[in-house]
């Protein structure tokens, strides 16, 4: 009788084990201050942490993502010039520009600086420079959004200025699985800086995510965006243990905290056993 007592309690001990260590891993996972956040292994495509992935919201700038791929898939020139005019100003937030309105870049150039500094006279310029105008354009992003199954967004701007461009961060991951494959969207992201000809004199832009000055990150993919209804928001592809991994972060509540978030879930996953 003692033995089989004896049988039974390590039987149940090993039960007991592979729920314990699950729950020590769940413990050790980082507490990330964003309201809605995904990181997926773009190798594999597994989910390795999520929190509010579905819920729809504003996004801010990450939309550019999104404008890049309707200008390259339009197959415009990018070394044709194109004029920022008055209709490039937002009249919405009434957000900065550095760049003047009679200001004149190249398609490329105009592309980089939306992309790598979030220069929302750009993205203006670039959409208002497409078959059938703004409308049309915004028209060929809600179409790519469908295309690609992103059935929580929205879109009513190429800058992400207005709150009704929403997604939700399991979308964005589909969104950024496209925009990889675009060598140019990956490369314009990633820059440091870009010095840029055109305006009233020349303009230093530099990238808007201190992550990409990381070496060890090796960032293949980026964007941040803030609104004041979006809050800070990011999107990187950095490397884990050779495979790149992206992170969606929205609704972060300060203007550092979404780096934060990245950093604590790039450790997490560097270190922990999944």
């Amino acid at each position: 009788m003692l033995k089989l007592h004896l049988f039974l309690t390590l039987l149940l001990i090993a039960s007991l084990v592979p729920a314990i260590a699950h729950a020590k891993r769940a413990a050790s996972k980082p507490s990330v201050q964003a309201r809605a956040a995904i990181v997926v292994d773009m190798t594999t495509g597994r989910t390795l942490y999520a929190k509010h992935a579905d819920e729809r919201r504003p996004i801010a700038s990450l939309t550019k993502l999104l404008t890049a791929m309707v200008v390259l898939d339009a197959k415009h020139s990018m070394i044709k010039p194109l004029r920022v005019t008055d209709a490039d100003v937002d009249r919405l937030k009434w957000s900065r520009s550095r760049l003047p309105v009679d200001s004149l870049l190249l398609r490329g150039t105009l592309l980089h600086i939306a992309l790598m500094s979030s220069e929302n006279r750009a993205a203006f310029a670039l959409s208002r420079d497409y078959p059938g105008g703004r409308p049309g354009f915004v028209r060929a992003m809600n179409r790519t959004a469908k295309r690609l199954h992103m059935t929580h967004s929205h879109f009513v701007d190429p800058t992400g200025l207005s709150p009704h461009n929403v997604s939700s961060a399991r979308d964005l991951t589909r969104l950024v699985r496209a925009a990889y494959r675009y060598p140019v969207i990956r490369r314009y992201s990633t820059a440091h800086q870009k010095l840029v000809l055109g305006g009233d004199g020349p303009l230093m832009y530099r990238n808007t995510d201190p992550l990409v000055y990381r070496a060890a990150w090796q960032v293949g993919l980026q964007k941040t965006g803030f609104t004041n209804e979006a809050g800070h928001c990011l999107i990187v592809v950095t490397m884990v243990r050779g495979h790149p991994v992206l992170i969606v972060l929205l609704g972060s509540p300060t203007p550092h905290s979404h780096f934060q978030d990245a950093a604590d879930l790039r450790h997490w996953l560097m270190t922990a056993r999944h």
